[in-house]
């Protein structure tokens, strides 16, 4: 048994839990290392304090799930089955006093609560959410190489992005090549929609790549990830095509140095609001705080986008173990805008940078 399902078992003692009901494929892959996207069909993974756990996939799944970490009883069933047969069958076998069920609420459609009920109406439920992802929080050695080789990759991929800027070429384009270029060499999993924008297409912060063409003097930005064994990078830069304005200058050294200041600030025991506002700060004081729309960043890992949400707002402190992104970023309409984001692992020693593409301002010819 993993050590993750060891913590989970451990917990549902704490909280005199009869089981733990995992339905988001993203949190089995998480306790597993079972890879499945079930689309509408049911997928379960059953924790509990005490007697063995079951997993239950599709038949089409079942010999992946039993060649994953997960060790113990797989139960597959037809297309044509009602698997929650199986699953009250499973649950039948094992005993508690306990009738208090965890589940993820926000991902646990309605009708599957039901169908629980239905085996069970003295069942009540509670939130294994918010342990999950303080589990997921904190990034093993496993995790952290994977994270570290998605970080590795997702410089290369800017690397492809900024060699395929032409005068005239659109943003489509160049994800099109940056993909392609990565699919050739194994990497066909990108965390999220790559992002290229040019001009002033620059100063939407979640833009979307189209047809419109690189000029002379535009602001080049790409956001862009992948996947390496579950696990998610997520880096942008910047550049300028031919020639920077001054403006265009301030606006890019004043964000780059908002995201240098805000890595070195991190810290183990640091407010995650004061981090925010470290990069804030140096943002309001060139004068372009109005134009600092989104907060600082986000956690990362199985998910591109995951808790902690690194906003003002957000009064937990930094862990050691935590990967985040710092993202500060200048939208200005009429001119363009300028995010420099860095995954960032907090280790015992301080903050550790898991992408490393120069963020100096590049001017490309």
């Amino acid at each position: 048994m993993s050590e993750k399902m060891k913590q989970i078992e451990a917990w549902l003692r704490r909280q005199d839990g009869r089981f733990a009901y995992i339905a988001d494929p993203t949190n089995v892959f998480y306790l597993t290392h079972f890879k499945c996207d079930p689309h509408e069909r049911f997928l379960g993974l059953f924790l509990f304090p005490e007697d063995e756990p079951f997993l239950i996939c599709p038949e089409l799944e079942v010999g992946q799930a039993q060649a994953s970490d997960f060790g113990h009883e797989v139960i597959g069933y037809r297309d044509d089955q009602d698997p929650w047969i199986f699953v009250k069958k499973a649950l039948d076998q094992r005993h508690t006093d306990s009738t208090k069920v965890f589940i993820e609420p926000t991902t646990l459609p309605y009708q599957k609560a039901l169908a629980l009920k239905s085996i069970d109406e003295k069942v009540t439920f509670g939130s294994i959410e918010d342990y999950l992802s303080d589990m997921r929080n904190i990034k093993d050695a496993h995790e952290l190489a994977a994270m570290k080789k998605a970080g590795e990759i997702a410089d290369y991929a800017v690397k492809l992005g900024i060699d395929a800027i032409k005068k005239g070429r659109t943003e489509a384009a160049i994800v099109a090549e940056i993909e392609h270029e990565l699919a050739k060499q194994g990497y066909s999993q990108m965390a999220f929609d790559t992002m290229v924008l040019t001009g002033e297409n620059t100063a939407n912060p979640h833009g979307y790549p189209g047809t419109h063409q690189i000029h002379e003097g535009d602001f080049v930005l790409f956001d862009l990830g992948v996947v390496i064994d579950g696990y998610c990078s997520d880096i942008t830069r910047t550049v300028c095509f031919k020639h920077a304005t001054d403006e265009q200058h301030k606006i890019y050294e004043t964000t780059l140095q908002a995201n240098r200041e805000a890595i070195k600030a991190a810290r183990k025991g640091l407010r995650i609001g004061d981090l925010d506002g470290v990069a804030r700060k140096v943002i309001a004081d060139a004068g372009y705080g109005h134009y600092f729309t989104h907060r600082l960043g986000h956690g990362l890992g199985l998910g591109e986008h995951e808790q902690p949400s690194m906003s003002a707002a957000n009064d937990k402190t930094l862990t050691t173990g935590m990967v985040f992104t710092i993202e500060p970023g200048i939208y200005v309409p009429g001119v363009g805008g300028v995010r420099i984001e860095d995954d960032v692992y907090l280790s015992e020693n301080g903050p550790e940078t898991l992408t490393h593409f120069p963020k100096e301002l590049q001017i490309i010819d």
